[in-house]
């Protein structure tokens, strides 16, 4: 059976990285994918959008542009009483590397968060990766790559848990018998630390168990530092995973048999507007 390059935050691979300061430590930084969500309870509307290029594209720890570059836009709407909703686009390479079309990402988010005692809050919400025009379900073993999932998340201070499930075959991974991988599950932990001179630390581990896929579950850490500079957030961060060699390697197409989910430092720049 081929080794199929899943697209981890639980497979494929934040992160998140798109509304919230996980985001923006996570998917912006190459740690995690995109994943949100940074409203938070408020009594009005607010839109702001976000630009970024990274050096390489990691979600959940497994690179979707093999290792390459990537521009990344997105933009979050908040809404009274803790509501929310957001978008974020980026370009990728997972999809092509099996000889079909899907170049595109583009995630729609939301979800209502709020603080239910002090320091402590708790935020959940749907998000939807789609993938503009995929082939993937014409690829023998795999179906549609458009996958929904469903989290919760909950921060106590500097630190988040969140918990994300898969209501769809997670990113068109298949069992060999052709099971389906709905229900698979993505935990993570975070934290954002004020280390001084303007500098957050973001250490990082996260679990991603996928449901009658063998060898395709793994756990992914990374750390990120991130500093603005004239409203451009800069950002460093370093990633591994434990995931299996064999298992994270481009589509056949691509005609290599790089591992997806190396050691790597990610290197990002971010502009809020």
């Amino acid at each position: 059976m081929q080794t199929k390059t899943s697209r981890p935050n639980m497979m494929t691979f934040a992160k998140h990285m798109s509304v919230s300061a996980l985001f923006g430590t996570a998917i912006l930084f190459g740690a995690a994918s995109a994943v949100p969500s940074t409203a938070s309870a408020q009594d009005k509307f607010s839109l702001t959008g976000n630009a970024a290029l990274v050096s390489d594209y990691r979600y959940r720890g497994i690179t979707q542009t093999r290792f390459d570059p990537a521009i990344q836009v997105g933009a979050d709407l908040g809404l009274p009483n803790g509501l929310y909703a957001g978008v974020f686009a980026t370009n990728i390479k997972w999809i092509k590397d099996f000889g079909v079309d899907g170049g595109l990402e583009v995630d729609l988010y939301g979800g209502y968060k709020t603080e239910l005692a002090k320091d402590f809050t708790v935020d959940v919400g749907a998000l939807r990766y789609q993938y503009a025009g995929n082939k993937l379900g014409s690829v023998k073993g795999y179906a549609d790559a458009n996958t929904t999932e469903l989290y919760v998340a909950a921060t106590y201070g500097v630190a988040t848990l969140k918990v994300s499930r898969a209501m769809t075959d997670l990113f068109g991974n298949l069992g060999p018998k052709g099971q389906s991988s709905k229900g698979s599950t993505y935990i993570d932990l975070s934290a954002v630390l004020d280390v001084g001179a303007g500098i957050t630390f973001t250490p990082h581990v996260g679990r991603q168990n996928v449901e009658n896929v063998p060898n395709a579950s793994y756990t992914d850490y990374s750390v990120t530092l991130n500093k603005e500079f004239s409203g451009v957030v800069l950002g460093l961060s370093l990633v591994t995973t434990d995931a299996s060699e064999s298992f994270y390697v481009p589509g056949p197409a691509a005609k290599s048999n790089q591992f997806l989910g190396k050691s790597g430092v990610v290197l990002s720049a971010k502009y809020n507007f």
